[in-house]
């Protein structure tokens, strides 16, 4: 009996010295893990990718935000990757670490039109990166040379249709093949049985040139680039593609306002991060955008510039995303537009 008695203790002391040795191993795993992921993020800069080159409406965005997010919190280094049709800023950020210390400034081109318009790209836009934040909304707005004889859509179609019977043209100007304003002016011809002459230049800035000069007649236009030039009364502003009108130009009427039910297109930007950045540092990532966005300083800046700021989370970005594809590869496919 007492030896069975030694035994028994000398077991609960074995077994209390085995718990105790699992509850120390915990602590030093736990205190392992602290120092590999250190509880204050982010200790270091963030590489923000911003898929255009300096001085475009999209750069010019990407810094306004980048700088009131160090105004802040954190600190932002603007990393400007042109290419492709921002296709090449937006594989960089998908092939980068998904450590939080990469985020990208997407827009309508490289999320949403591009893989419908390209035969092939180095990434999947759908599944390479996670989105993060919605940052707003830019409306196109249909702009015409003041001496034309059109003020109106409607007068715009009988013009067309006038230079049609005459086996002539009206010219619409796009910044390329492809691009959001080729796209909308294609669906516009459809919806309105109008026969324009599309003709692609190699950015906005040739486009708006020719048009002030008279050698094209109307184009699609982004709000901020045509705005100043609305503004001036060097531009006349027929519509916009957006739902309601734009507090810039309240005197303008939508599209849907002129007849073209379901008529509803803008250039959208949002922050994506890789692919398998942990969903807590997005969670991060979304609130201090968004507290950014709602700053009224911020919020002011943009609505000048013509964004509607949308705020919002992860998820309800997702949701977005995944609806313009929707609508943008029905407008690609109808417009029959490729890139090589």
């Amino acid at each position: 009996m007492q030896i069975l008695t030694a035994f028994t203790a000398k077991a609960r002391h074995g077994a209390s010295r085995a718990a105790a040795a699992t509850v120390f191993l915990g602590a030093l795993c736990a205190a392992g893990l602290s120092l590999a992921q250190p509880q204050t993020y982010p200790d270091k800069p963030i590489r923000f990718i911003v898929p255009s080159p300096p001085g475009g409406g999209t750069d010019a965005m990407s810094r306004l935000l980048a700088g009131k997010l160090g105004e802040l919190k954190w600190q932002m280094v603007v990393d400007n990757r042109a290419g492709a049709g921002g296709n090449l800023g937006l594989d960089l950020a998908a092939k980068s670490p998904p450590d939080g210390y990469t985020l990208v400034m997407g827009e309508s081109s490289n999320l949403t039109i591009n893989p419908f318009l390209y035969k092939s790209l180095p990434f999947d836009p759908a599944k390479d990166v996670a989105p993060v934040a919605l940052v707003g909304t830019v409306p196109l707005v249909l702009v015409v040379a003041p001496g034309r004889p059109f003020n109106s859509l409607p007068s715009l179609i009988v013009a067309a249709r006038v230079a049609a019977a005459e086996k002539k043209s009206l010219v619409f100007a796009s910044s390329g093949n492809g691009t959001v304003g080729h796209l909308v002016g294609e669906m516009w011809q459809r919806a309105s049985g109008a026969t324009l002459l599309h003709v692609p230049y190699k950015g906005a800035g040739p486009v708006m040139t020719d048009l002030l000069g008279g050698q094209v007649d109307l184009h699609f236009a982004s709000l901020p680039a045509a705005l100043p030039l609305v503004k001036s009364g060097k531009l006349r502003a027929l519509a916009v593609t957006s739902a309601q009108r734009v507090p810039s130009l309240p005197g303008v009427p939508t599209f849907i306002e002129s007849g073209f039910a379901g008529f509803d297109y803008s250039v959208f930007y949002g922050l994506l991060v890789p692919a398998g950045t942990p969903k807590s540092i997005v969670a991060r990532l979304n609130t201090e955008i968004n507290r950014a966005l709602q700053t009224p300083d911020m919020r002011a800046n943009l609505l000048e510039r013509g964004v509607e700021v949308r705020p919002g989370s992860p998820e309800q970005f997702g949701v977005f995303l995944r609806n313009e594809r929707s609508k943008w590869a029905r407008a690609v496919k109808e417009s029959g537009a490729t890139v090589d």
